[in-house]
């Protein structure tokens, strides 16, 4: 365990059963060993509640559409959906009420209660805490292909720190929201209600030299989003809105005019 770092930080359903087991694991160790601890939890699983087939559990609430491909371990809690398309495979632990779409495809991961993956997202070796949402094509990136060094590191305190592996995707926070085509790439730790926007990539390993990404963690530490609800990551460095600049505007006056040949009252 890293001094300091507590999953419940994060995401508040480690301090509780059933994953109150793994609290004090680092995230890319936890879903490093994914198969072998979805096949623990399977094993206190009851049937009464549970559809068990091998290392298949579904919970009997739960709705799995024609089409839909579960490679196990695998445990898809109660209330969840599982749209045809979708494609889970090696590992994965679902919460009570979680959404995964047509097109996703989730591989090696902890999905907590009530997250949503739309559909087309893809997300690799990550834990995703409770109430999480993945718009439209919004992906969490797992691997370093483009480093002859593929081991993935993340940042902790404002220190790069190494997790000793090549495939970690991110861990992301209770409440937070990952607008449509997203990237997030490998190693993203999000504080709970952490917001990425549409169509931003998310790279928080880069140099601590650079003075732009400087600048922009410590805008992002300071300043909240637009209304206050939530830490802004990956928004763009912009000014605050001022009023003035949030009031539609007239339009010049030609247009207020009235065309040649309309119908209704001139000027």
């Amino acid at each position: 365990m890293k001094p300091g770092f507590d999953l419940c930080d994060y995401a508040e359903a480690f301090g509780r059963a059933p994953l109150l087991t793994w609290r004090d694991w680092l995230p890319w160790d936890l879903v490093a060993q994914a198969p072998q601890v979805v096949g623990e939890l399977l094993a206190g699983l009851s049937t009464a509640d549970y559809a068990i087939d091998g290392d298949l559990a579904v919970h009997r609430s739960a709705k799995v559409e024609v089409g839909a491909v579960l490679k196990g371990p695998l445990i898809i809690g109660p209330g969840c959906r599982v749209a045809a398309g979708a494609y889970l495979r090696g590992g994965n632990w679902l919460g009570a009420g979680c959404g995964i779409g047509p097109g996703v495809e989730l591989k090696s991961s902890f999905v907590l209660a009530g997250s949503t993956l739309a559909h087309f997202n893809f997300v690799g070796d990550s834990v995703l805490g409770s109430g999480v949402n993945f718009e439209a094509g919004s992906i969490v990136c797992n691997h370093r292909n483009e480093r002859s060094d593929c081991e993935v590191h993340v940042r902790l305190g404002g220190v790069r720190v190494a997790t000793g592996c090549t495939k970690f995707g991110a861990l992301i926070g209770d409440g937070s929201r990952i607008g449509a085509n997203a990237v997030l790439a490998p190693g993203a730790l999000l504080l709970p209600a952490s917001v990425v926007g549409r169509g931003r990539v998310l790279d928080q390993d880069v140099l601590a030299s650079d003075p732009c990404w400087a600048a922009h963690l410590k805008m992002a530490a300071l300043r909240p989003i637009w209304r206050g609800r939530a830490r802004a990551v990956g928004q763009p460095l912009e000014p605050e809105p001022h009023a003035s600049t949030c009031r539609p505007r007239r339009p010049p006056l030609a247009l207020h005019r009235r065309l040649p040949g309309a119908v209704g009252p001139g000027r």
